[in-house]
């Protein structure tokens, strides 16, 4: 009990924060409103289920946070909604941001955190730790969540983060491949060789810190492709 107390106070300071939830599962956009709604401390001024959704809503609704999923369907068909989190990161006077995931790839988490997406909550860790990552947030001060912090430290120090974010063919290419389609079969489909949508299949895992087959099969399943 003494812990719920703790992570409640943790709002506790001035007016109400304006959060802006995002997330393609209806279920975490009510399960994070739920949380911050409890404390009294937070409003839930717009909800996103996709990366264009919440692009629109940062445009037409004024707010401090944003609380969003790593892996919605992006812009343009390119890698989720972490080209639009990055650019907003970097953007002086932009909304904090809280990131949301599944993904425990070391070299993904080590990206985030490289690109200024220092405040990470794992999903598996939401009802334990949200409310001390919007606190963090809110003061602009790091917080990686228990799960993604075991992931990064058994990677160690000399982890290095990823190399980039895929292109919207090669995620698609990623994703087809990801849901069990061959490299012809993508082939045959786009009407390009299969040497070079395999080109663009090692691309994406080199840029997501994939190495083998298994990291890619489980990276798929963390983010919601298989």
């Amino acid at each position: 009990m003494q812990a719920i107390g703790v992570r409640k106070t943790a709002l506790r300071a001035g007016k109400p924060l304006r959060v802006i939830v995002a997330d393609d599962h209806a279920c975490i956009r009510l399960g994070v409103a739920n949380l911050l709604h409890a404390t009294a401390q937070a409003v839930v001024v717009g909800e996103a289920s996709n990366t264009l959704a919440l692009a629109t809503q940062l445009d037409m609704t004024a707010c401090d946070i944003v609380i969003s999923d790593l892996c919605m369907p992006g812009l343009d068909g390119e890698y989720g909604s972490l080209t639009l989190l990055r650019r907003l990161a970097k953007t002086r006077g932009a909304p904090a941001i809280v990131v949301l995931s599944m993904v425990s790839t070391p070299r993904v988490l080590t990206g985030l955190v490289h690109h200024g997406l220092n405040v990470i909550v794992d999903k598996r860790d939401v009802a334990h730790d949200l409310l001390l990552a919007v606190a963090a947030a809110r003061a602009r001060t790091p917080f990686i969540s228990g799960h993604a912090r075991e992931t990064l430290a058994r990677a160690g120090a000399a982890c290095a983060p990823c190399a980039g974010v895929p292109s919207a063919r090669e995620w698609e290419v990623f994703q087809l491949y990801a849901q069990g389609m061959s490299v012809c079969q993508i082939a045959h489909r786009f009407q390009r060789s299969g040497k070079t949508i395999s080109a663009q299949k090692r691309s994406t895992m080199r840029k997501l810190g994939l190495v083998t087959e298994r990291d890619l099969s489980d990276f798929a399943t963390q983010v919601g492709l298989a």
